[in-house]
């Protein structure tokens, strides 16, 4: 089985690092689109053929102009009824299981197969029995133009960010009588698989480090779930350990820090209110992936115009607010829209009182508004979203919500804050209640032995069903939790937390926006790791070092300057923006294309890399602290 090799495919011009959509799109434009072409083909068009997963991973990485560019003349799924095409060439980018392999032969077995020629592409490592069964049937194996391992299965979300795609992971990993289940079985191979295929693409061999599982003492079982972190490791160190002698160039000894982590190292960050507008968006509005949805008077007088736009990294205005506080976020929008209606020429033209328009007058503004209202259009999708976020704040009463959580989460709230809160705030929403009544367990879980969670439910007036919700929380608690009582749990954050607080104020960070303290774990977890100081009998790791690559190297060759000491919470209408939220190139109303030009320095290449995968799932406060510390160690 070959693999198509790019040499260095994770690095760029200069030693620079491409991001996971970098690397992601270039290996399926050109590995995989570019190269397959029969050398006796007439048509230089091609059908490309996916399953539903393959169509995910190239979507998330390429859009359908980039396909079309490769000589793609059409895209079909793997499961549907297809015209036969015999006269043009098919690649097929498929997961390697059985029903896709048999469909496969199906496609291009007989007399008359669908395709000319077929270029196959495993988007992960093919069981051998497969390919036997591949090999062994003789009508198609002359009609196969390659037959590679692509080690591609992973989903890229942002520049930085990436997924396995597993929702029910939780469930299938933690849920009740895992032990022995083939779902558990199924659920961690394909985790392992998949995460594996980032480092295949990526051309990065990591010291795989991982959550230790601990006991209190000998007398102690270690639970299954407890385990989870370690079982994971062992399968992804499998895979990689496999690419040393299956994938040209790959690298022989250790280059990046991988940390696998799950739930239970930070239980509040996926439930406590984040304000950042990124994680508003995804908070608040009904979103559909990055997808967001608008409405624009029709040109015709008649119904508005659903429209579409996504919220990723191409959006220069997007790139700069996506991790600013809401606040801060909206006085910006605002100063973008005043400082480019006050430079444009067709809006200053458009705002005279009805003074007449000179021909030259009238000949800039024709000259002005293609791209002014291209401008115009994507500056108010953004004021309309932010206007949407701070109704919905309002409504819902956030703010008191969200200053009640931090308070809980840093220890200056407790039992007396929370029944007055649910006393007094009766209309909250049941998610609301939930989610505080979850930060409230993982800081004070005595309150919910015995007798206590049922009062607390009464008061909250919530059913049994929803109070599950919280309960089901225990499942993901460590086995070094202190003991209870029977039928209640506990969960255990960090080492250094004191008595009823989650967190600490750490020193030296500046809170310029109100509700900005919250910070997940994973900050000060990277941070330790950065400097080969985190615990290692609590983060052990799988391989032992290479003689030649000295166990955690990775070091921080320069650092930013850190923000002043805090004065003190602000107001929410304060206009100091903290230091790394500030907008570093936005000299107009509409200059955040600047961001975009000077996205990519946040990968030059300063040493080594830092990968974490969090086992059920990572949050938006957790992917901005990748963001930045990414800035930050730079």
């Amino acid at each position: 089985m070959s693999f198509s090799d790019s040499e260095g495919s994770s690095h760029g011009v200069g030693g620079e690092y491409k991001t996971f959509r970098q690397v992601s799109r270039e290996r399926l434009l050109y590995e995989m689109l570019r190269s397959s072409k029969s050398e006796d083909s007439r048509s230089t068009w091609k059908v490309l053929i996916m399953d539903k997963i393959t169509l995910k991973v190239m979507s998330c990485s390429c859009k359908m102009s980039d396909i079309t560019d490769e000589g793609v003349s059409l895209v079909e799924d793997l499961f549907r009824r297809r015209q036969p095409l015999p006269s043009l060439d098919a690649i097929y980018f498929i997961q390697p299981s059985k029903e896709n392999v048999v469909m496969f032969l199906s496609d291009m077995s007989g007399r008359e197969p669908l395709y000319k020629k077929a270029f196959v592409y495993f988007s992960s490592p093919i069981p051998k029995d497969l390919v036997n069964r591949i090999k062994n049937d003789t009508s198609v194996l002359p009609r196969i133009g390659a037959l590679r391992e692509m080690n591609l299965e992973y989903f890229s979300m942002d520049s930085q960010g990436y997924i396995t795609d597993q929702e029910r992971a939780l469930e299938n990993l933690f849920g009740k009588d895992v032990e022995n289940s083939r779902k558990f079985d199924t659920c961690l191979n394909t985790m392992a698989a998949r995460i594996a295929t980032v480092f295949a693409s990526l051309k990065e061999f990591p010291f795989v480090r991982y959550r230790a599982a601990k006991s209190l003492d000998s007398s102690t079982v270690t639970s299954f779930r407890d385990l989870v972190p370690t079982k994971l490791a062992a399968a992804v160190w499998n895979h990689i350990t496999a690419y040393k002698s299956t994938i040209p160039n790959y690298p022989q000894t250790e280059t990046c820090e991988l940390l696998i982590l799950d739930r239970s190292v930070d239980q509040i960050a996926p439930v406590i209110h984040e304000w950042t507008y990124d994680a508003m968006c995804h908070d608040l509005l009904d979103m559909d992936g990055n997808k967001y949805l608008y409405e624009v008077p029709s040109k015709t007088g008649g119904q508005p115009e659903k429209k579409e736009v996504l919220l990723e990294d191409h959006d220069p205005v997007w790139l700069e607010l996506r991790h600013a506080h809401i606040a801060d976020a909206s006085e910006r929008l605002h100063d973008k829209m005043t400082n480019f209606v006050s430079k444009n020429k067709a809006a200053q033209l458009q705002q005279r009182d009805g003074s007449e328009l000179s021909t030259r007058d009238l000949q800039k503004m024709v000259q002005a508004l293609p791209q002014y209202n291209e401008q115009m259009e994507k500056l108010s999708v953004h004021v309309e979203i932010a206007g949407k976020i701070n109704k919905s704040i309002r409504d819902m009463g956030l703010r008191e919500l969200g200053q009640l959580e931090q308070d809980i989460v840093f220890g200056d709230a407790g039992t007396k804050e929370i029944i007055n809160f649910l006393r007094t705030k009766q209309d909250s929403s049941v998610e609301n209640k939930l989610r505080l009544l979850m930060i409230y367990a993982s800081v004070y879980p005595e309150k919910f032995e015995g007798d206590k969670a049922s009062k607390l439910m009464q008061l909250a007036k919530l059913s049994h069903e929803d109070m599950k919700t919280v309960n089901n929380m225990r499942m993901l608690e460590c086995s070094n939790s202190r003991k209870t009582s029977a039928g209640s749990f506990s969960l255990k954050f960090d080492a250094h937390k004191r008595k009823h607080a989650a967190r600490k104020d750490r020193e030296g960070e500046e809170e310029t926006w109100q509700l900005f303290r919250f910070y997940p774990m994973l900050e000060e977890l990277i941070e330790k790791l950065s400097k080969a100081d985190l615990p290692k009998d609590e983060y052990q790791c799988m391989n032992n070092p290479s003689p030649t690559a000295p166990e955690g190297s990775v070091r921080s060759q320069s650092a930013a300057a850190r923000p002043s000491q805090p004065t003190g919470p602000h107001s929410m209408r304060s206009r100091r923006t903290a230091t790394w939220a500030k907008p570093r190139h936005s000299d107009d109303g509409y200059s955040s294309d600047s961001v975009l030009r000077n996205a990519s320095n946040d990968f030059k290449k300063m040493g080594q890399r830092i990968f974490v995968f969090i086992i059920g799932g990572a949050t938006r406060s957790e992917l901005r602290v990748c963001h930045k510390l990414t800035t930050k160690f730079i």
